[in-house]
């Protein structure tokens, strides 16, 4: 029997409700899960099985006119672990049923259009999984912290992105939106082994320093992120990733039960089996067609035991999605989400009439005076002060709980 390891559903320990203070957040925590690294990689070796036949069903389907996908978008800032995420959690699938997209610095091209344009270009089709390293989210994040667009245009944003997820999943695409987040210090030691190690070299870039240079106005923007994003259809689920192990093995989870909600079958074919095996064994000797028939009756004997195994597997995982032992993302208790959803509306209501000069403006490299954007996010702000009280918090409750054992 396996071993039980999660005390609450990632789904329910990651998500980030209205409420929810990334300043809080416990960088190093592993969030629901009662085990250790040994114990998340034998978890994600166990999934990657039922991970990958989902993964073969979904695809055949989409071949034969399926219309369900999943759409995995993965944020973060520098070395948060994105490219690790796609190389140990999708590296378990067949690769053709993958897409990828990475969304670095937009184009000239790209910037000559709406900045959804480029996004929708890279959707994944039907029976594919799509997976976005880093994504629309940098429209609310760079262009925000840069200032790159004026306020006004950067958090009309929010509104049309719920919209434009809402279509999506109304089409038939599941959402995964997952943000890796790792702590200031954390980040520190993974940037200077990319600057010492000489095979580790080639992933650092110097404009990364800048970046973490503002560090506080980007934890402000993604506090606004998970605050005005995250809704029913598609919600937000904040991993903490100062453990890579614990990040990968619980976005294995949410994939894996996203695609045990979808349930894909196995397509019906379109032509009938008893006239294709007469005519497929016409063309073959009498005593070699008995031989491929009981070789093929052996082959179909093991295929159901494993269709079995595959029913009984899934079912046991996707109690996973109910287990429940209280644990949720950190929250605040002055949240001003109501704020921030006014602004959002009242930009929206423009945004039909203003179309046109908005699609220009919303690609301005100019840099404009967008300074009064962190005002209303600094109660939930994830500052670098502000993280090193939470984390002197969460290591004296530690040698707490350890001084009762």
């Amino acid at each position: 029997m396996a071993k039980k390891l999660w005390d609450t559903s990632p789904h329910l320990a990651l998500r980030a409700g209205p409420d929810f203070a990334l300043a809080a957040l416990d960088r190093s925590s592993t969030p629901g899960f009662t085990g250790d690294k040994a114990d998340g990689q034998e978890r994600m070796a166990d999934r990657g099985e039922l991970l990958s036949e989902l993964q073969e069903r979904l695809f055949a389907d989409g071949k034969h006119g399926g219309t369900r996908s999943v759409l995995l978008i993965i944020q973060g800032l520098d070395t948060a672990g994105k490219g690790g995420i796609v190389r140990h959690v999708m590296g378990m699938v067949d690769p053709q049923g993958v897409s990828l997209a990475s969304f670095g610095v937009p184009t000239k091209e790209e910037l000559a259009h709406h900045y959804l344009w480029r996004i929708k270009k890279e959707l994944p089709e039907p029976g594919k999984i799509g997976v976005f390293d880093r994504s629309h989210y940098e429209d609310v994040l760079v262009a925000r912290v840069d200032n790159l667009v004026e306020e006004q245009v950067w958090r009309k944003r929010y509104a049309e992105i719920n919209r434009f997820e809402q279509r999506l999943v109304d089409s038939g695409t599941t959402i995964i939106k997952v943000a890796l987040m790792c702590s200031y210090e954390e980040q520190a030691r993974r940037i200077l082994e990319r600057i010492e190690r000489p095979d580790k070299r080639w992933k650092h870039n110097p404009g990364d320093l800048d970046t973490r240079a503002k560090w506080d106005e980007y934890q402000d923007a993604y506090q606004d992120v998970f605050r005005y994003t995250s809704t029913d259809h598609a919600p937000w689920y904040v991993v903490p990733a100062d453990k890579k192990w614990y990040a990968r093995v619980a976005i294995t989870e949410l994939v894996t039960q996203a695609l045990i909600d979808i349930d894909p079958k196995w397509p019906n074919p379109r032509w009938q089996v008893a006239v294709q095996r007469r005519r497929l064994l016409s063309t073959v000797e009498p005593e070699l067609a008995k031989h491929l028939e009981e070789t093929v009756a052996e082959q179909l004997k093991e295929a159901k035991e494993e269709y079995g195994d595959y029913l009984a597997l899934k079912d046991s995982v996707a109690q996973l999605k109910d287990v429940d032992n209280g644990e949720r993302a950190p929250a605040t208790t002055n949240s001003d989400q109501d704020n921030g959803e006014k602004d959002t509306e009242s930009s929206d209501s423009s945004e039909s009439s203003s179309k046109k000069s908005g699609d220009s403006a919303e690609h301005s490299v100019t840099k404009k005076s967008a300074g009064s954007g962190a005002k209303d996010s600094k109660a939930g702000s994830g500052s670098k002060k502000n993280t090193k009280k939470q984390d002197k918090k969460n290591k004296k409750k530690k040698s707490k709980k350890k001084g009762k054992k």
